[in-house]
């Protein structure tokens, strides 16, 4: 698959020059009607933490591995040195990203799962953070093939397989037997294989909020079917008398003869964690370590420097050399519990105690902003620490980095309409709605970002507007649009909430200026916003100083991070 985005090292000199060439691509075209028309976009992160602790050497790296939304990590590897990591993508489109590596810190994005409609169903009317929950991607050596099962809330649970995962995936195979959510394969030595999912307790009746169990089948990958009898092998958690809470997002391994289920608990918030059992077969009877959370950032003084929170979620690799690594989601706050990035990807080596237990961190350890891998060497263009992006629409499909909302939107944006311009089409639908909405998105990564984009758009009435969005989810967002009011043209900053919107501030704009640049900048939650009439040469500021942390998930809840794009629409 073919990505259009350029990735760039932030450095002194390079900044200079994005800060110039971001504006504007030098591209000139006249408004049309009823469309608005990007010539490009630019985001630009700088984040206060990489530019004060450069890596140590070529083998170092940062956490988290992949910074931004990328939430419920999964990962495998064929034993033959290619690792495969692929993430939560709830309502997006296209679905799950799968990234490549041959070295687990070098990874590069090679596709999405889910790339065809077809993949994903229902995903109108869903929430935001409804539609794909916690993918899980495993290969088996038996018939050389690779899965990624999940569970679509609107569908139920399903996997898709094929043998080559730089190309396309299978349609969904639903797996009607599976019940609940957070569905992993494990395939056994013997050729055997096994679903492990979460599921509600025992009889449908829960005796405390929370309560859930995992739960084992045997699966015939002949006829793609389960077979025999879903057995519970863990009730409540770890420690049933403490009443724990979601144990979720299990997995399985084989090590040394011996079985290993993990899965999270505590929820997915503050308070979450990693734990381990151990049994004699993939049913059990399992028994947890005595050591548990083997990972988790919870008890931690919550003033500490560069705080990382909610560590859970995690999952396992073994290296082609014999060494353990982990994924897991986890947190980075910037103030309290608030942050505007969602839940990001991490990874750390997982110890091993004397007696055969493996972790992550124990009590007081915290998860490290930066870890070497002795052997590997860090390429130039890496998904981690401060990077600028550019995109000036000169491709005829939108690169890897872009999502649309429960659909592919294709009936609503174009980029062969006008060759070199993303155009998106006023539509009769808005943001705050529960559909396929006229929004290109895309992941910030940082606290502290600058995204700029280039629109040419002429507003018909009060009601149509264009411009940059950030998204949470349908009910927490700030647009920075032009449009119309009673006196002619405008810009506005407005708030959209859960009883409707408000336009923050105005500025007028004369009728004769088609082409504006618009930009957003973050320093942590604080947002401003501003636009230029003269190519970037002179901003004019909207807004400043506003509360980034509407958009944050300790405010608005849900389970992405938040997302900047394009939209336009017809509709307030």
């Amino acid at each position: 698959m073919k990505t259009k985005l350029t990735l760039m090292a932030v450095s002194a000199g390079f900044m200079a020059l994005f800060g110039s060439c971001a504006a504007t691509s030098g591209k000139s075209i006249e408004p049309q009607k009823s469309v608005a028309i990007f010539d490009s976009f630019t985001y630009e992160g700088n984040d206060d933490y990489y530019a004060a602790n450069p890596l140590a050497d070529e083998s170092s790296f940062y956490n988290p591995i992949l910074p931004g939304w990328y939430s419920d990590p999964t990962i495998c590897t064929n034993g033959d040195g290619d690792y495969f990591l692929a993430t939560s993508t709830f309502t997006y489109f296209p679905g799950v990203p799968l990234f490549h590596s041959r070295d687990l810190v070098n990874w590069k994005q090679v596709g999405h799962i889910l790339s065809r409609p077809s993949q994903l169903q229902n995903m109108e009317k869903q929430h935001v953070s409804g539609g794909i929950f916690a993918p899980d991607i495993a290969y088996n050596p038996a018939n050389k093939t690779y899965y990624m099962i999940t569970t679509n809330v609107g569908a139920g649970n399903f996997f898709v397989k094929t043998q080559d995962p730089f190309g396309e995936w299978s349609d969904p195979i639903m797996l009607p037997d599976v019940h609940g959510i957070d569905p992993a394969f494990f395939f056994d030595e013997d050729g055997k294989a096994y679903i492990v999912n979460n599921d509600d307790a025992p009889d449908g009746n829960p005796e405390y909020p929370g309560h859930r169990t995992v739960r084992v089948v045997e699966f015939d990958t002949a006829s793609d079917k389960c077979v025999g009898e879903r057995k519970i092998v863990v009730n409540k958690g770890c420690r049933p008398e403490e009443k724990p809470i979601w144990c979720e997002g299990p997995h399985i391994y084989k090590v040394k003869g011996q079985y290993y289920l993990m899965t999270a608990e505590g929820g997915t918030s503050t308070w979450h964690s990693e734990v381990i059992y151990r049994g004699p077969s993939p049913f059990g009877p399992f028994t947890p370590w005595e050591g548990n959370p083997i990972l988790t950032q919870r008890t931690l003084d919550k003033s500490r420097e560069n705080p990382i929170t909610c560590a859970g979620h995690a999952d396992l690799v073994q290296t082609k050399e014999g060494d353990w690594w982990s994924v897991f989601l986890a947190c980075r706050p910037v103030s309290g519990d608030m942050e505007n990035l969602g839940r990001e990807t991490f990874m750390m080596p997982v110890k091993w105690t004397d007696d055969g237990w493996p972790y992550m961190t124990r009590e007081g350890e915290t998860v490290p902003m930066q870890l070497r891998r002795d052997g590997v060497k860090r390429e130039a263009d890496v998904t981690f620490g401060n990077f600028a992006r550019r995109d000036d629409f000169t491709d005829s499909i939108l690169g890897m980095d872009w999502m649309t909302l429960r659909g592919t939107a294709d009936d609503l944006y174009s980029l062969t309409r006008n060759p070199g311009y993303l155009t998106i089409k006023c539509a009769d639908v808005t943001s705050a709605e529960k559909a396929v909405i006229p929004y290109i998105g895309r992941r910030i990564h940082h606290h502290n970002y600058v995204a700029t984009t280039n629109v040419t758009f002429a507003p018909e009435h009060e009601k149509q507007c264009a411009g940059m969005l950030l998204m949470k989810d349908e009910t927490h967002q700030y647009f920075l649009a032009k449009t119309r009011d009673e006196n002619g043209n405008s810009v506005v900053l407005r708030k959209i909430m859960e009883n409707g919107h408000e336009d923050l501030a105005s500025k007028p704009i004369a009728d004769d200026i088609h082409t504006l640049n618009l930009k957003v900048e973050s320093k942590g939650l604080e947002l401003s916003f501003s636009y230029s009439a003269d190519g970037g040469k002179t901003w004019e500021e909207v807004a400043s100083g506003v509360d980034g942390g509407f958009t944050s998930t300790a405010k608005a809840g849900g389970f992405t991070g938040t997302t900047i794009g394009l939209y336009a629409s017809n509709s307030i």
